[in-house]
């Protein structure tokens, strides 16, 4: 399944939650992409995955919840550094395999102590770093 099926839905046209995450492109874990945005700012902070059960937990708490891949364990964002994610939007792409979180980033985004997990710029033939840490 996905949720090519209803794009055709007319603007404000609604479904249930269930239906959406059960359409959702998963890989073989039951994981899917989510990238978290500054809600307003729009900047990019950080990509991260979830599963079913992170993403209901978010949208039960508004505290961001990933599934860490690394370490096979829920990730509650910010539960060691402080530098939490507060949930205040969350949407799915057209293909059903990604998801948008609009956050509200207390601290830094990055395990390195760096604003967003994006630092390493391409710039002709070089990689340079453009941030410092905090």
């Amino acid at each position: 399944m996905s949720l090519k099926e209803f794009e055709d839905l007319e603007k404000g046209s609604a479904l249930e939650l269930k239906t959406v995450l059960k359409n959702l492109k998963t890989d073989e874990h039951g994981l899917v992409a989510a990238i978290a945005q500054q809600y307003d700012t729009k900047e990019v902070l950080m990509l991260a995955y979830m599963n079913e059960k992170s993403i209901l937990e978010s949208l039960e708490t508004g505290q961001v919840c990933y599934w860490s891949r690394s370490r096979q364990t829920y990730w509650r964002k910010g539960e060691s550094s402080g530098h939490r994610q507060r949930l205040v939007g969350m949407s799915f792409d057209c293909d059903g395999d990604a998801i948008l979180l609009q956050v509200d980033q207390l601290g830094p985004a990055c395990h390195t102590n760096r604003r967003d997990c994006f630092f390493f710029e391409v710039d002709g033939d070089k990689v340079v770093i453009k941030s410092a840490p905090l």
